[in-house]
């Protein structure tokens, strides 16, 4: 362990952007205007989980386009794009066009492999080529080649009145600095840091050569970030971001209280012991006020290696839950962490 904590750098926050599917409208500007909120308060990033035929954000870069028109500082971002369903050569395009109209402002985030529920949705997703996808990392490194301008082609220059480019366009120089992989494992991260990447961890974690009640999640997430930043050609100024489940109760009312701490309880059995086949061990939820959360995370291992954070909102709570969790985490929580608004640290 560190001897003390790194002062919080960046803070940010990430959000599913929940919504009726009688009136998707409404939840997505509900998404926006949390973000909105988030740059009055100072946050330094908003980041949009992505969800493919559920009732949460589908088309994360088309919503941070919507967002870039109505903010002007805050970064955006997206923890994380699936690229089992994507074209890394289309992607690229749209995250290159969204990076320009922002000013240079979006953080991809991505992972790889199989679409959920791939048995299901490959008939309708890769009809003529389910078999022949490549779910490996060797599709990052093809968005990662095309977002940084390499070739896409062996092909350019002029057609009768057309002319053509042999890489992406538009092209975002400082893009390419900007792409994070998110990643649970220690492959992943290994990965992600011999490309030059920014890795994401966020409250899951794989419990890979842990037996016994020696599960101890903050453990396992510290040899992540530290694998990672073994294998980056930045070395310990590489970047991380945690994204832990985080909810504030300073300016809550009682009920509020009583149903954060509810949602929590729910979801503590699954903090204890490696879920499923592929061994996910979760992190607890921290809910109390910004004191009880900062003493908790000063005493979290992995905490202690980042300067930055996208603290993830809860699913299921209301538009009115989601202002009182950041006015508190921008307002208490942040300052208790050593973060002050504008960049830099108290």
């Amino acid at each position: 362990m560190s001897p003390s904590p790194r002062p919080l750098r960046k803070l940010g926050f990430l959000t599913i952007g929940l919504f009726d599917e009688v009136d998707p409208r409404r939840g997505h500007e509900s998404t926006l205007e949390i973000i909105e909120l988030g740059e009055r308060l100072g946050f330094d990033s908003a980041w949009l989980r992505h969800r493919h035929l559920q009732y949460g954000i589908s088309s994360p870069v088309a919503v941070m386009a919507a967002a870039s028109q109505r903010t002007s500082r805050i970064e955006l971002g997206t923890a994380v794009i699936p690229l089992g369903w994507e074209n890394p050569l289309r992607l690229a395009e749209d995250l290159a066009t969204v990076d320009i109209l922002s000013g240079g402002r979006v953080n991809p985030g991505v992972s790889v492999g199989p679409p959920m529920h791939f048995d299901q949705v490959k008939e309708a997703l890769y009809p003529d080529t389910a078999d022949a996808e490549d779910f490996s990392y060797e599709r990052v490194r093809r968005l990662v080649d095309f977002v940084r301008g390499k070739s896409a082609t062996d092909f350019s220059g002029v057609e009768g009145f057309e002319v053509f480019s042999d890489r992406v366009q538009p092209h975002s120089p400082g893009l390419g600095k900007r792409l994070w992989y998110g990643g649970g494992s220690l492959s992943s991260a290994r990965w992600a840091g011999e490309h030059g990447m920014n890795f994401l961890t966020s409250s899951v974690v794989k419990a890979e050569g842990a037996d016994g009640p020696d599960f101890d999640f903050a453990g396992i997430q510290l040899s992540h970030i530290r694998a990672f930043r073994a294998a980056h050609p930045d070395g310990e100024a590489a970047r991380v971001s945690q994204g832990l489940v985080v909810i504030p109760t300073d300016s809550a009312s009682p009920e509020q209280r009583a149903r954060y701490e509810e949602y929590a309880a729910k979801r503590t059995p699954r903090t204890t012991s490696p879920q499923g086949p592929a061994r996910l061990l979760f992190a607890p939820d921290l809910v109390g006020t910004s004191a009880e959360i900062a003493e908790r995370l000063h005493a979290h291992a992995a905490f202690r290696e980042v300067d930055e954070v996208a603290f993830a909102l809860p699913f299921t709570f209301g538009h009115e839950d989601y202002v009182q969790i950041l006015t508190d985490m921008a307002t208490k929580l942040g300052p208790a962490l050593g973060w002050r608004p504008g960049g830099g640290t108290a």
